[in-house]
């Protein structure tokens, strides 16, 4: 056999052995949504990295409706996928649908956010952040740096959601622990920069200009980026008149912290599907029972 036909015969196996890696397990994904900038990162890191693990991905995209996500489910379950992603949109009313994966024989993982069911037997594992514990970090943060004394306003996530659930439990967790910390006004921005400007624009409102506020928490970046821009427009000085933490850690809560406009964030990552795909391929190969809940590790940046 000549060089140049030894060579294509290499080519085509190679070619033929990537297909079928590529082929191996199908895999559903329903996704919460795009809002804000962390989730479209992790979107884009799940598709992009499924080739590697030998997963051919279907992605659905829920436009943060529940609704959205139980239709996406069933049609999972219809074309018979090998196992079903997904990132809750809200926890509660997922009982009827897990039990219709269960009946097809279809495992379920949860990955990001948390869902609330008696049984805990119609998934497989979560493979997430620990929500609470970012919570914890940034209201430890905040104490250190007002030294226990702090009025504060926190935006919240989409009202429901594991993330604004464990993030609010475990920021009050720890400011509670100081008598002249509190949370003197709380409001939903649903995860958006938008949301978290008109949250922002309230408070200022009905704090004569955020008198005597010490800090302002948003559960996400994309909040906390919205309240700089209403802020700024007041003509306060995120970052010096306000403490400003948040959670996420993107690129442009980044430039923020750079420029002096925000003070800390904790770290969510976006690309984690080095975390997912081989708990996933690993229990498809071998079915054993797995931990319910695989923790991706958070870590706390904050401003130089």
């Amino acid at each position: 056999m000549t060089f140049h036909k030894l060579f294509a015969a290499s080519l085509s196996c190679a070619l033929m052995s990537s297909a079928a890696l590529a082929a191996d397990y199908t895999i559903g994904f329903s996704q919460v949504g795009s809002e804000g900038d962390w989730r479209p990162a992790f979107s884009k890191n799940m598709q992009d990295e499924a080739g590697k693990y030998g997963v051919d991905l279907k992605f659905a995209n829920a436009q943060g409706k529940q609704e959205e996500q139980l239709r996406a489910v069933r049609a999972f379950i219809a074309q018979g996928v090998d196992a079903i992603i997904i990132a809750p949109v809200v926890v509660t009313g997922w009982e009827d649908v897990l039990e219709e994966a269960k009946d097809a024989e279809i495992p379920v993982f949860l990955v990001d956010r948390d869902v609330d069911v008696d049984d805990k037997s119609l998934y497989v594992t979560r493979i997430s952040a620990d929500f609470n514990l970012e919570g914890k970090l940034a209201g430890a943060w905040l104490a250190a740096e007002s030294l226990g004394n702090c009025k504060i306003v926190e935006m919240q996530g989409t009202t429901g959601s594991a993330p604004a659930i464990e993030r609010k439990s475990g920021f009050e967790a720890v400011i509670d622990q100081f008598p002249a910390m509190e949370i003197v006004a709380t409001q939903s921005g649903d995860f958006t920069t938008e949301g978290g400007k008109k949250v922002m624009e309230a408070f200022i409102k009905s704090t004569n200009n955020l008198d005597g506020i010490c800090a302002a928490f948003a559960h996400n970046d994309n909040m906390q980026l919205g309240a700089i821009q209403a802020m700024k427009e007041a003509g306060l000085k995120p970052g010096k008149d306000v403490l400003m933490v948040s959670v996420d850690y993107v690129p442009a809560i980044v430039d923020a912290m750079k420029a002096g406009d925000a003070n800390a964030s904790v770290e969510l990552r976006s690309a984690v599907a080095e975390f997912i795909y081989p708990v996933i391929t690993d229990y498809l190969e071998s079915p054993k029972d797995l931990d319910k809940w695989i923790v991706i590790p958070s870590d706390l940046h904050k401003a130089e």
